[in-house]
C-alpha cells in the first residue's frame, strides 16, 4: 500500500458515492486502482505518462479523472460525503471562514485553445489571460486563485476558481452560494452557517448587507480607510461595524484548510490546462481531507 493509497476505513466511505458500470460499452477498471492511481499524481504532481504501471495503462487513469471533473462526479462525490458528516455531527456549522490562495500556473498549462469561434476584426484576448480557464496574470507571472468556504473542522465545503488578479471581496457572495449540503430526510439543504469570518480584504457594505439578510453573523474587521470615510461622513455614514476579536481568531482554521489543499503538489501548482479540470483536481483533493478522521 502506498502512501497516498486509500485505507480500507477510506474506501468504505467513498465506495458508496462512485458512480456504478451501466449501460453500453465495456466494464470499467477497478475504481479502487485507479482512484488511488489519481490520488498518487495528485500528491507528486507527476506528469500523467510517468504514473507507476501498478496503476494500469495511465490512459485509463487520466481519462476517468477527466471524465468525472466534466460530468460532476467529483462534485457529486464530494457533496455526498459532506451529507454524511453532516448526519453524523461532524460539521462545525458555527464558523465557516471564507479564504482564498494564489496558485503557480505551469506553463504547460497555459495553451489551452479558445472553443469558441473568433470574429473577424475582433481581437481576442491571448491564451494566457483567459477568464474562462481561470488564468491570469499577476505579479509571479501565470496565476489561478481558489477561493473556499471551510467549516469548523477545517474542511473546505466550497470551492471556486478565477483568474490569479481577481480580488477577494467580489467572489464572498458567490463562495458562501455554493455551500449546499441535502439533509438525509428530505427538505432545504443546509446552507446557512451561525458566522462566517474573513479578513479585511472581504471588508465591504455589499458583503455585510448580505450575511445580514441570511442573518449570518459576520466576523470582518473594517479597514482604516473606510472606518475613517464612515467617521468623516456622520451620522450618514451609518454605526460601526460589529467585530467580535475572540471570535476572529478562528480564522486560523480556513488558513490551515488553504495550507491542508496546498499540501497537494498538483494543487499547489496548477498543471491542468482546462479549468473543469483543474476544479475535478481540487475538489478530489477536498473529499481526500474529508475522508480523513
Amino acid at each position: 500500500m502506498g502512501r497516498s493509497d486509500l485505507s480500507e476505513a477510506e474506501w468504505a466511505r467513498l465506495e458508496p458515492h462512485l458512480p456504478v458500470n451501466v449501460g453500453r460499452g465495456g466494464r470499467w477498471k477497478c475504481h479502487r486502482r485507479v482512484i488511488n492511481g489519481i490520488l498518487f499524481r495528485l500528491r507528486t504532481g507527476i506528469p500523467w505518462r510517468d504514473l507507476p504501471p501498478r496503476f494500469g495503462k495511465w490512459q485509463t487513469v487520466h481519462g476517468r479523472h477527466r471524465r468525472w471533473s466534466a460530468d460532476g462526479t467529483w462534485a457529486r462525490v464530494l457533496q455526498g460525503l459532506q451529507v454524511v458528516a453532516d448526519a453524523e455531527g461532524r460539521i462545525d456549522w458555527s464558523m465557516v471562514g471564507v479564504d482564498s490562495t494564489v496558485l503557480r500556473v505551469h506553463q504547460h498549462a497555459a495553451g489551452a485553445r479558445k472553443r469558441t469561434p473568433t470574429v473577424p476584426g475582433k481581437r481576442t484576448r491571448p491564451a494566457w489571460h483567459r477568464p474562462d480557464e481561470a488564468l491570469g496574470r499577476s505579479r509571479g507571472g501565470l496565476t489561478t486563485k481558489v477561493h473556499l468556504a471551510s467549516e469548523g473542522g477545517r474542511r473546505p465545503l466550497a470551492l471556486l476558481l478565477t483568474p490569479g488578479q481577481w480580488g477577494d471581496g467580489p467572489q464572498m457572495i458567490e463562495v458562501l452560494d455554493r455551500i449546499r449540503v441535502p439533509r438525509p430526510g428530505g427538505g432545504h439543504p443546509r446552507t446557512r452557517p451561525g458566522s462566517s469570518s474573513a479578513d479585511k480584504a472581504y471588508s465591504s457594505r455589499r458583503n455585510r448587507r448580505h450575511l445580514r439578510r441570511r442573518r449570518i453573523r459576520h466576523v470582518i474587521p473594517e479597514r482604516r480607510d473606510q472606518r475613517a470615510h464612515r467617521r468623516n461622513r456622520g451620522a450618514p455614514g451609518g454605526r460601526p461595524t460589529g467585530f467580535n476579536r475572540d471570535q476572529y481568531a478562528r480564522r486560523n482554521e480556513v488558513e490551515r484548510t488553504v495550507n491542508a489543499l496546498k499540501g497537494f503538489r498538483a494543487v499547489a501548482t496548477r498543471f491542468d490546462k482546462r479549468a473543469y479540470v483543474f476544479q475535478g483536481t481540487v475538489t478530489l483533493a477536498a473529499i481526500r481531507l474529508w475522508l480523513r478522521p
